[in-house]
């Protein structure tokens, strides 16, 4: 009886609490909020725990100590206003009121749950990782006696529910079980990790599962930062079958959810939304970008540590900004994302700037080679220790609408980069495992650092000798660029002294034009955009593809449709991030001049010193034409018999066409036998494989 009073008292405390709390302008907060719950069909509130702390400290205490009891106090307090508002519409959510908390203060981080706060309501912030499907959980049961007809009620202790050995009105033990009198509610498993910035240096990240129920169900997905409000409970470990050990686990009951606002989760501010960005901060990002040195002060904001590089930051910050993704009648899209490769000598601070770019973008993500597999680049379905397959997201899923870094790019596996051809042109990642078979979006940026196979970038061959990278996969990066460590003298004394001058004074060295948590939102502000190309914009970016196609055009093709949907991509992403409705020339023209530095560090055949785009494709034109008249020659002097052609008298030929010298001749020669073109039938003489 005593228990029952309290909860009663308790709950006239609570309607109390809802009836009369005013907030600053007056007005009746939660008796409206109430109010309005038929109207758009709810069955939860959420009550700001500063309100409540401010209303009653004691009864705040309490919900802290006793969250059960307060929260059944709770749903009794604003079924009982329902009643007098919408009496039918009470009746049919009594069983599923929840009341919610929100912002609560009471904070741990994932190290701290233990077993000092079982049964005791804390909020923790982590990122979510994996999530289960949606499965109904009984909340009462009803077991029909077969004999008497009487319905035997069991209902919900924590996750177990007990059967009724035996029928209460005639001990019959025939019992099955009646859906129409049980009650079920949604019900998903959800694993919190810790956030990347909490872990302390060196450790394994901890984790703890959730339990949602309701309608916080599907709220939050893989990849999402959330503050999580709910009660520690603890479920009893099964070692063997019919085997309960005295270790227990401990897991929690979801209250409820918020997402964290800000650069990187900080955790004071705390949205409904996944991003938020105040009106100061609108004011301060306007401000900023109405200032005609806006341009290079955003770049000279980013990574300012690192000295030079400007191009390589201007498509780093493009990149992370990102252009349009346009959605055609007919269903499918043109991607909006840009990828860039840096391809260059060690030491020359790309892992610096990738590490940078993940912190600073909305949604950042950084991985490197050897430690990531295809599974945890895209996605992996595992088996629940309680049968269920799930699908746990991997790093590019993760990162859906933000930026993955790849560092250490040429050192992953092939058979794992293949992983990445679909996701970064179809943006989509399909998985088809243990009967899982699904199409997840990954919509990301990728921003890849490669290293030379031999150390140091050679002069001398090709992009595609230089780099272990299958050609396929180089096309669909919108931006290649080398990155070359040429000693001189000038630029040597700057970064020397640049570096220096951080290990002498790390308080007020390579300060950032622009504070960084506004550069972040700045960025994320300006991916809202959607600016529309004007006319000279396109006659611009067009005379120069059909410039760039006609280049010396003896069949040498140097500029595909994809790098004319790059140069649109990086004109639209410069207006955004200057936070222009308008992609005007001078946005085309630094496309073309971003993509005229490319071509000029990655898109030079070595062999003619002119620009050629098929050295990204694989062979360049002047190597093609060459093997082509090689072939040519050996076909004429083997004659339609398929005779024996003798060395001495093909290098002669060779030379005779004005194309090969005799070295390069011989050359040819050894490498047409290595790659089995022709082999030699006696000593100096060839004949087609």
């Amino acid at each position: 009886m005593a228990e029952q009073q309290t909860i009663a008292a308790l709950t006239n405390d609570l309607e109390n609490f809802l009836r009369a709390f005013k907030d600053r302008g007056g007005k009746y907060k939660y008796f409206d909020k109430i109010n309005h719950m038929m109207a758009s069909n709810l069955v939860s509130l959420t009550i700001d725990y500063i309100d409540f702390d401010s209303f009653s400290p004691e009864l705040a205490k309490q919900i802290t100590h006793n969250p059960d009891e307060m929260f059944e106090a709770f749903s009794g307090a604003v079924l009982s206003i329902l009643k007098e508002i919408h009496p039918d519409y009470e009746e049919e959510i009594r069983d599923k009121v929840r009341v919610r908390i929100g912002n609560y203060t009471v904070q741990k981080g994932l190290r701290d749950i233990n077993a000092d706060i079982i049964d005791k309501l804390i909020g923790v912030s982590g990122m979510v990782v994996r999530s289960s499907e949606v499965k109904p959980l009984a909340k009462k049961i009803g077991y029909r006696c077969l004999n008497c007809n009487t319905i035997n009620e069991s209902q919900l202790k924590g996750l177990a529910l007990k059967r009724p050995l035996r029928c209460i009105n005639c001990s019959e033990k025939e019992l099955e079980m009646d859906p129409e009198n049980s009650s079920f509610t949604d019900f998903q498993m959800v694993r919190l990790q810790e956030l990347p910035e909490d872990l302390p240096a060196g450790q394994l990240p901890h984790y703890v599962e959730v339990t949602v129920m309701g309608d916080l169900v599907d709220q939050c997905r893989p990849g999402d930062r959330i503050m999580l409000t709910g009660i520690v409970r603890i479920e009893q470990e099964q070692l063997a079958p019919h085997v309960k050990a005295s270790l227990f686990k401990l897991r929690m009951e979801g209250n409820n959810i918020e997402y964290l606002g800000g650069r990187a989760g900080n955790k004071d501010t705390r949205t409904v939304e996944r991003i938020a960005i105040s009106t100061e901060d609108e004011k301060n990002i306007l401000s900023i970008a109405a200032k005609p040195d806006a341009y290079d002060k955003l770049i000279a904001s980013f990574a300012p540590h690192v000295y030079g590089h400007e191009v390589l930051k201007e498509a780093i910050l493009l990149l992370i900004v990102g252009s349009v993704t346009k959605k055609l009648g007919d269903g499918s899209t043109r991607r909006g994302d840009i990828n860039v490769l840096l391809v260059g000598d060690p030491g020359t601070a790309k892992s610096e700037m990738l590490k940078f770019a993940a912190k600073i973008a909305p949604r950042g993500l950084y991985t490197s080679g050897r430690g990531s597999t295809a599974a945890g680049l895209t996605a992996a379905v595992i088996r629940d220790k309680t049968g269920i397959m799930m699908l746990e997201a991997g790093a590019v899923v993760l990162g859906d609408q933000g930026l993955v870094c790849i560092d250490e790019f040429d050192k992953l596996k092939p058979e794992d980069r293949s992983a990445l051809h679909e996701v970064m042109e179809q943006q989509t990642c399909s998985v088809a495992k243990g009967g899982i078979v699904a199409t997840l979006n990954a919509r990301t940026s990728i921003l890849s650092a490669a290293n030379p196979l031999y150390g140091k970038y050679d002069p001398f061959k090709n992009i595609t000798e230089n780099v272990n990278l299958p050609v396929p996969l180089l096309t669909r990066f919108d931006l290649v660029y080398v990155v070359r460590d040429t000693p001189e003298r000038e630029k040597d004394s700057r970064v020397a002294s640049h570096i220096l001058e951080i290990y002498r004074d790390s308080e007020h060295a390579a300060q950032p034009v622009i504070d960084i948590d506004l550069f972040s939102k700045y960025l994320a502000f300006s991916k809202q955009l959607e600016p529309e190309l004007t006319s000279e914009a396109i006659n611009l970016i067009r005379n120069y593809y059909m410039k760039m196609r006609n280049v010396e055009s003896e069949g040498m093709i140097t500029v595909t449709p994809r790098q004319l949907e790059g140069l649109v991509r990086l004109a639209t992403a410069r207006a955004r991030l200057l936070l222009k409705d308008k992609v005007e020339t001078d946005d085309a023209e630094r496309a073309i001049y971003l993509i005229q530095r490319m071509l000029e560090t990655a898109g030079v055949d070595v062999n003619t010193g002119k620009v050629d785009l098929g050295v990204l494709h694989g062979k360049p034109h002047s190597e093609v034409s060459k093997l082509k008249i090689f072939m040519d020659v050996f076909n004429g002097l083997s004659g339609e018999d398929k005779n024996d052609v003798e060395e001495k008298n093909f290098v002669y030929e060779l030379v005779k066409t004005g194309k090969f010298t005799e070295d390069e001749a011989t050359s040819y020669l050894k490498k047409a036998m290595q790659n089995g073109q022709i082999y030699e039938r006696k000593t100096g003489f060839y004949a087609k494989a």
